[in-house]
C-alpha cells in the first residue's frame, strides 16, 4: 500500500510528457473544488434561511395552538381552561378570535384579518419584540382600546401613529339579511393605533391585532374564540406537553406545534434543499469526468512503467492501486480546498454580510448563513465517493486491457 501511494504521488506531481494530462488534472482539482465549495455554501445558506424563518415564526406563531376540528369558533368553559392551565408544561395561554374585515382610513380601504387577543398576548408570543413603531398596547390604563397593525397594512392605508384620524373597521352582521344599503348591514367601530409591527411581508400585510372583548363586540360574540395559544414552561418537552394538552382538550380539537402550524412551508424548504443538493451532486459527477480523462491518458502514457513494474514482480492489484490512489488524491485535494474555501466564504458572509437581500421590511439586510459540522462531513463523503467511482472506472477497465496486452507481449 505504501509503495502504491508513493508511486501515485510521484505520478500526480511529476511533470508529464504530455502537458494535456497536467492541464486536465488541474481542471479536475478545480472542478471538484468549485463543486465542493458550492455545496457547502448552498447548504449553509439554507441552514441560515431555515433559522431565520424559525425566528420569524417564533415571533408570530405560538409554541402550541389549539383550534377546533370543525367550525371557526368554539366556546371554552371554565373547567376546560382550568385544566389547561394546570397541564404540565403549560406556562401561559391566550384566547384569540379572528375574522376578515374591511378597514378604512380616511379615503383608503383594505381587507385584512382582525385578530382579537387576550391582554396577556405579548407574554404568550414575542410579537412585542417586533415593533416597528410605537408600543404593543391593547388597552390603556384609562380603559381605551388600541389596535396594533402590520407594517404592510399601515403602508397601504397610509396610517402612522401621529395621525389624528381613527381606523374604521367594518364587519358584516352575522344574522343580517341585505335589504337596503350595505352600510346598514355592517357593524362599524372606530379605534386608534398604539403600534405598528414588522415581522415579514405576508404577515405584516394580513393582520391587525385588537383587544379580545372589542373584537367580540364587533363580531357579535360573547364568549366564543377561534383558538387558544399556549406558551410552554421553559425547558418543557414539546411532545409531552402537546400530548398532555391533547388529552385535556379531547378529539374535538387540533393541537399543533410551530412546525405543524407551518408544515407545508417547512416541507417545501426541505424539498428545495434536497433538490439543490442533488443538482449540485450531478454537476460534480459531470466534473468528475475530467478525472476519468486524466487517469485514462495517464494509464496510456505509463504503459512502459507498467511493464517495468510487472517485470520487477508487481502484481495487477498493486498497479491498479497506483492509479486509483492518484484519482483519490485529485478528489481529496479538491475536497479539502473546496471545504476550506466554502468555510472562508460562509464566514465572510456571516461577519461582513457581503451578499445583500432586497426589500425594506426584512429583519436582516444580508443573506443569513449558518454552518453545520454535519454538512461538512456529508459533502466530503459525497465528493470522495464520486471521486472513488471516477477513479475506479478507468483503472478497472483500461488497466486490465493494457495489462493483458503487456502479458501477451511478454509471452
Amino acid at each position: 500500500m505504501k509503495l502504491s501511494l508513493y508511486i501515485a504521488k510521484r505520478y500526480l506531481f511529476a511533470k508529464k510528457s504530455r502537458n494535456a494530462i497536467n492541464v486536465i488534472s488541474a481542471i479536475s482539482v478545480a472542478g471538484v473544488t468549485v463543486g465542493t465549495m458550492a455545496l457547502i455554501t448552498i447548504l449553509s445558506v439554507f441552514n441560515g434561511l431555515e433559522e431565520m424563518v424559525k425566528s420569524i415564526f417564533s415571533t408570530s406563531d405560538p409554541q402550541i395552538k389549539i383550534a377546533p376540528v370543525k367550525g371557526k369558533v368554539f366556546t371554552p368553559d371554565s373547567l376546560m381552561l382550568s385544566r389547561l392551565a394546570n397541564t404540565d408544561g403549560v406556562e401561559l395561554y391566550a384566547l384569540t378570535l379572528e375574522e376578515n374585515a374591511l378597514l378604512r382610513y380616511e379615503e383608503q380601504q383594505y381587507i385584512a384579518t382582525v385578530k382579537g387577543v387576550s391582554l396577556n398576548y405579548a407574554d404568550v408570543t414575542d410579537l412585542d419584540t417586533a415593533m416597528w413603531d410605537g408600543e404593543f398596547i391593547l388597552r390603556a390604563e384609562n380603559g381605551r382600546p388600541y389596535a396594533i397593525a402590520g407594517l404592510g397594512v399601515a403602508n397601504f392605508l397610509g396610517m402612522r401613529l401621529n395621525f389624528v384620524s381613527p381606523l374604521a373597521i367594518y364587519i358584516p352582521e352575522r344574522t343580517a339579511k341585505i335589504r337596503g344599503t350595505p352600510d346598514n348591514e355592517f357593524t362599524r367601530k372606530y379605534i386608534y393605533m398604539s403600534g405598528i409591527f414588522a415581522v415579514e411581508q405576508e404577515f405584516d400585510s394580513k393582520y391587525v391585532f385588537l383587544p379580545l372583548d372589542f373584537t367580540r363586540e364587533l363580531l357579535g360574540y360573547t364568549d366564543e374564540v377561534s383558538s387558544i395559544e399556549v406558551r410552554m414552561t421553559p425547558g418543557a418537552d414539546e411532545k409531552k406537553t402537546q400530548n398532555a394538552i391533547r388529552e385535556v382538550m379531547g378529539d374535538q380539537f387540533v393541537v399543533q406545534n410551530r412546525y405543524e402550524q407551518q408544515e407545508m412551508f417547512y416541507k417545501v424548504m426541505k424539498a428545495e434543499r434536497l433538490a439543490i443538493f442533488v443538482i449540485l451532486t450531478f454537476i460534480l459527477i459531470i466534473a468528475s469526468f475530467n478525472i476519468i480523462g486524466s487517469l485514462t491518458m495517464l494509464i496510456i502514457e505509463k504503459e512502459r512503467d507498467i511493464t517495468i513494474l510487472q517485470s520487477l514482480g508487481a502484481d495487477t492489484r498493486l498497479i491498479k492501486r497506483i492509479f486509483i490512489y492518484e484519482g483519490w488524491m485529485i478528489s481529496f485535494i479538491g475536497t479539502i480546498l473546496g471545504l476550506l474555501l466554502g468555510f472562508i466564504l460562509c464566514a465572510a458572509q456571516q461577519h461582513f454580510g457581503i451578499v445583500k437581500l432586497a426589500g425594506d421590511s426584512l429583519l436582516i439586510d444580508a443573506y443569513p448563513v449558518r454552518m453545520h459540522l454535519s454538512d461538512f462531513f456529508i459533502v466530503a463523503a459525497t465528493v470522495l465517493a464520486i471521486g472513488y467511482a471516477a477513479a475506479w472506472y478507468p483503472v478497472h477497465y483500461l488497466s486490465r486491457r493494457h495489462l493483458k496486452e503487456n502479458n501477451k507481449e511478454d509471452r
